[in-house]
Parts: C-alpha cells; sequence; structure tokens
C-alpha cells in the first residue's frame, strides 16, 4: 500500500513534466518504435551473466517484436547499456537509457549495479523491472524499480536449510566479496539463519585472483559447508583451487553460480560435490527449451554469448519473462510515456516460463516461495535438479 501511495502522487506530478519534455507523444516511441532499455553487464566481473540474462529478451523479442498500445501497433526496440559489472559505471549507464527516450528498462544481473543506478531511474521517472538482481535494497525507497526474482533473504534462508538438512551442518565456511552488495548481502541472510556463531566468514578484496589461502582457510576450519555466493569469474577460480587442495565438503552457492561457465570449470573434477539455488530448471517449460536452443544455435553470437553451447541458464528464463512483462505493462498503460507505465507494472500478472508473476504492493517485488535446487554432474557437465525448496 505504501508503493501504491508513493505512485500516485509521483505520477501526478511528474505526468505534466514528462508529456510536455515528450510534446505529449509517448516517452519512449519514434514514430511507430517503443524502446525498452536493457541495462545489463556485458563485461567486467559478471559480462557471463549478463550476456545470458539478455539472451533471454532478446529471444523473446525475436518471437514477439511488436506490440499494441492504446489502439496502435509499435516495433520494439531493444537498446542496450553495458553497466560493465561497476558501481562507478553504473549510474552513466542508467543515463544512457534515460536519454534514448527508453519507455521502460529491464535489469540488471548483479544487484550492485541495480542499486547503484536506482536512483538516476527514480530521479528520471524511469520504471525497472529488475531480473535476478535479489538484494532488498534494490527496490526499498525506489517507486520506479520493480522485480520479479525472489530475493536474499529468501534464497539464504533456502540454502541454509539444505546445508543443514541435506549435509547434517553444524557449521559452514562464508567466503565474500568486499564491498559486494549481493555476495555480503546474502551471505549475510546465510549466515543469520544458519547461525551466525556457527560461521566462519571472510571476505576478500576487489582484483583477486588466488583463493588458495581461502580454500585453505575453509578446509582447516572444521566447516562441514563452503558457501561463497561470488562472481562467475570468481567462482570458476575458487572451484579450481577446491579440486587442486580436495576441499572434501560440498560448496553451496547461490543464482550467479547457475551457469555453463561454472559447469566447465567443474567438469571432469571429481571431488567437487557443488549445489546452486536459481529460477528455473531446464525441462521445466519444453516449449521454452526447445525454441531457445535453437534460436540459440542458428547463430555464432548467441552461443558465444551462451558461453559456447545452448545450455539453458536460468538467468535467461527470467529475461525472457521479464520482456513479456514489460509488454502487459505498455499494453496496461496504454501509453509509452514513462510517466504513464509506472504505475501499470504493479498492476500486471503474467505467466511467464519461471513461474506466475504478480507483484507485492509493498516494494514492487514479486511474491516467490520456490527455489530450484540444482547439483552440478561433474562428468556430464550438466545440472541436476535435486528439489524445489521454500522456506518452512
Amino acid at each position: 500500500m505504501k508503493k501504491i501511495i508513493a505512485l500516485f502522487l509521483v505520477f501526478i506530478m511528474l505526468t505534466g513534466m514528462l508529456t510536455a519534455c515528450s510534446g505529449g507523444g509517448g516517452g519512449g516511441a519514434a514514430g511507430d518504435v517503443v524502446k525498452i532499455g536493457v541495462f545489463e553487464p556485458q563485461s567486467g566481473d559478471n559480462g557471463a551473466g549478463g550476456k545470458q540474462e539478455t539472451l533471454g529478451m532478446q529471444y523473446a523479442n525475436y518471437l514477439t517484436p511488436t506490440v499494441d498500445i492504446g489502439g496502435k501497433t509499435y516495433t520494439v526496440e531493444l537498446v542496450y547499456a553495458d553497466n560493465q559489472s561497476a558501481t562507478d559505471k553504473a549510474p552513466s549507464a542508467a543515463q544512457s537509457l534515460v536519454s534514448a527516450g527508453c519507455s521502460i528498462v529491464l535489469g540488471s544481473y548483479g544487484s550492485a549495479v541495480a542499486i547503484a543506478a536506482a536512483d538516476v531511474f527514480g530521479d528520471a521517472g524511469m520504471p525497472v523491472i529488475g531480473v535476478t538482481c535479489t538484494n532488498p535494497a534494490v527496490t526499498e525507497g525506489n517507486n520506479f524499480y520493480y522485480r520479479i526474482c525472489f530475493l536474499d533473504p529468501f534464497q539464504g534462508t533456502v540454502l541454509a536449510n539444505f546445508a543443514k538438512d541435506e549435509f547434517s551442518a553444524t557449521k559452514a565456511y562464508c567466503l565474500a566479496k568486499q564491498g559486494d552488495d549481493y555476495s555480503v548481502g546474502l551471505c549475510n541472510y546465510f549466515m543469520e539463519a544458519f547461525g551466525p556463531e556457527n560461521c566462519v566468514y571472510e571476505t576478500f578484496p576487489e582484483g583477486t585472483s588466488d583463493y588458495s589461502s581461502y580454500v585453505a582457510n575453509a578446509k582447516t576450519s572444521g566447516a562441514q559447508v563452503f558457501f561463497s555466493p561470488v562472481s562467475t569469474e570468481a567462482a570458476a577460480l575458487i572451484i579450481d583451487q577446491a579440486s587442486t587442495q580436495d576441499l572434501g565438503i560440498p560448496i553451496l552457492a547461490g543464482d550467479t553460480w547457475d551457469s555453463n561457465v561454472i559447469l566447465n570449470a567443474a567438469s571432469g573434477n571429481d571431488n567437487i560435490d557443488l549445489y546452486v539455488t536459481t529460477f528455473y530448471q531446464e525441462g521445466g517449460n519444453p516449449e521454452f527449451d526447445a525454441g531457445i536452443k535453437e534460436w540459440i544455435d542458428s547463430a555464432p553470437q548467441n552461443l558465444a554469448n551462451n558461453g559456447g553451447d545452448n545450455k539453458i541458464a536460468a538467468v535467461s528464463a527470467m529475461g525472457y519473462d521479464a520482456y513479456y512483462v514489460a509488454l502487459e505493462a505498455l499494453k496496461k498503460a496504454g501509453s509509452t510515456s514513462p510517466a504513464d507505465v509506472v504505475p501499470a507494472v504493479g498492476g500486471v500478472t503474467f505467466e511467464g516460463v519461471s513461474g506466475n508473476i504478480v507483484f507485492d504492493d509493498i516494494n514492487g517485488d514479486a511474491i516467490r516461495d520456490v527455489a530450484y535446487v540444482k547439483r552440478c554432474n561433474v562428468d556430464t557437465s550438466e545440472w541436476e535438479f535435486v528439489a524445489q525448496q521454500g522456506v518452512n
């Protein structure tokens, strides 16, 4: 309710401003084109995940390149801004989408960059749909930022419960990146649910490439699980050290590790036992799976952006769903003006490939109560479904 009231007040304030700036046309349209911004990392630590999330949006745009808004058919143009996985680059990337005249924005993979850009979007009155940015701070206090994924308090609790239930763990080693909202936040939520007194917690600085000491510390800590929800770039190096040193305990991670980058890093390492929580399991929607695999295979650039094969990343399914939620918001608004689209997003209900999407009326977060737990099969380089898990 708080968000609805705030949106109504801001909507009244911004309608006149944005209409004046757009000449009464609709803020994101140029002729018969409506622009959807893609605020995603294409480089940096999270570049691999950002490319896979973007692939889902591009596939959806390939299938549905037009949308009817207010009785008129518009061609949907995706406008890209690489936030470079960097909090200091994110605001300028966000501003470029505002300046481009987008009607709505999707992204980002990586909570830290989403948080860093939130005020830019908010000050411009630009509606944004977060796709897999799971830190609660993304939407808190920003009446323009919505989100379709579960949140880290939920994900952290699911992982902590899984560690206890599956492995009878009584002690956990937790590793995060200094200053990273996602990994630090998720570690904190995990430790809160697991029991902070039963956790050994360390952080590594920006630019770290040698994780041998951290893996060694985990081995000598007496922990029964190793938890490190960091970027795929760091994860691959951690896996290498865990294999080299024969870590000997299960590795747990959040949604960022659900990537073929991780599968490739762990492939053939029989002493790696790795589990992740994520948003989608291949096989959940056979029609979507078959279609996006064929589309990825159809172009070398798609294959490259997916890490060299056609395995479906959960973030691609989420990017696909986010695109259609944006279309539903545009149709519901009956306008391409951001001021009209902002209040429309919260009223969207959409049955996506990742599940039913309905927004709460507090912070504009999707109401999600289930996560997929998957295990890395190091012999086949495939993710194996373990369970759908909620919080009691």
